[in-house]
């Protein structure tokens, strides 16, 4: 059995700067991730592969040009799914790159496995060949981040029905777009195929949306996202979804609209992803979205020697919060 002072389950922004800052403490460290590479949602399915795909729409297709060369400008006739895989792979391979740099400049082990709590100051980590590796800690930081929010009544298949995670694993571009959720991640790539003129459908179910955001900058925004002819519907509830044989997917809202589509992404939500971690076994619990609650000032859970940060103990969700 391994014995560290410090294990972080999780490499994501949160994991990473809490590895590092023991590390140059003298602490003995060990990062479990559960992908094959480190860099947690953040590198592989959110922050930097959804930036990675805004800088790519607005440069294949001329965006901050038109306003001079006119809304026909466009540097790349046709921009499709192989444009946005190769820049995806190229900025992944560099940020995983220099974070493996980073932990092997710290003297920080990584080992890639599902790590689960036994008790609560020892983990299994399930290995990708098999084998479980048995780990004590003093102390432990969970950051294990969340995952796409997947009811079952939506009928994903990783390509016409996608969440946020999928739309990134395998990009393409859709001849239209539904999307499900108006948040931060639902208006992001909304307005990310929307530049590349795909026609976009934006669906949400409450009267407002970005609630944080002045009225005023939001009423603008609107106005904007309505110009370049995005359809938003507010305060529409969604009825059911299909996936018709041909691919074609049709979304029916409460108030009887139909809105048929080539691709829906469902954005509405996430979830923590601590369902495999076993936490009953260290005494903890999560509320009903699997996230995790903290002393806001310590982020130390219901067990003293265990901490929590980043996405998994809710807002803000933010890369740069997380790493504060």
């Amino acid at each position: 059995m391994e014995q560290y002072d410090l294990v972080v389950i999780g490499s994501g922004p949160a994991g990473r700067r809490a590895a590092v800052q023991a590390a140059k403490l003298g602490k003995q460290v060990l990062v479990v991730e559960g992908r094959r590479r480190v860099g947690g949602v953040s590198v592989h399915t959110g922050t930097i592969p959804s930036k990675t795909l805004r800088e790519t729409a607005l440069n294949l297709s001329g965006w901050r040009e038109r306003g001079f060369y006119g809304h026909a400008y466009r540097v790349k006739q046709q921009i499709d799914g192989e444009d946005l895989g190769n820049r995806l792979g190229k900025t992944l391979e560099h940020e995983v790159s220099v974070l493996e740099h980073q932990f092997h400049r710290n003297n920080i082990r990584t080992v890639s496995g599902m790590a689960r709590f036994v008790s609560p100051h020892e983990i299994a980590v399930s290995r990708t060949d098999g084998s479980d590796l048995a780990v004590t800690a003093e102390r432990f930081l969970i950051a294990v981040g969340t995952v796409p929010h997947r009811p079952d009544c939506i009928p994903f298949d990783q390509c016409h029905v996608v969440d946020s995670d999928s739309i990134v694993e395998v990009p393409r571009v859709p001849r239209s777009l539904a999307v499900i959720g108006a948040g931060v991640i639902g208006i992001e790539y909304a307005t990310i195929f929307s530049a590349m003129d795909v026609p976009v459908t934006l669906i949400e179910p409450r009267d407002t949306f970005l609630d944080f955001i002045d009225r005023e900058i939001i009423d603008e925004f609107v106005h904007e996202l309505r110009d370049r002819g995005m359809i938003i519907r507010l305060g529409s509830s969604v009825e059911k979804v299909e996936r018709s044989a041909d691919g074609w997917v049709t979304t029916t809202l409460a108030d009887g609209r139909v809105v048929r589509t080539d691709m829906l992404l469902y954005a509405a939500g996430r979830t923590g992803a601590t369902s495999a971690l076993d936490l009953e076994k260290c005494g903890l619990e999560t509320d009903h979205r699997g996230r995790i609650v903290v002393d806001p000032k310590t982020l130390q859970t219901a067990v003293p020697h265990i901490y929590a940060a980043g996405d998994v103990i809710g807002f803000p969700s933010l890369a740069s919060t997380s790493m504060e």
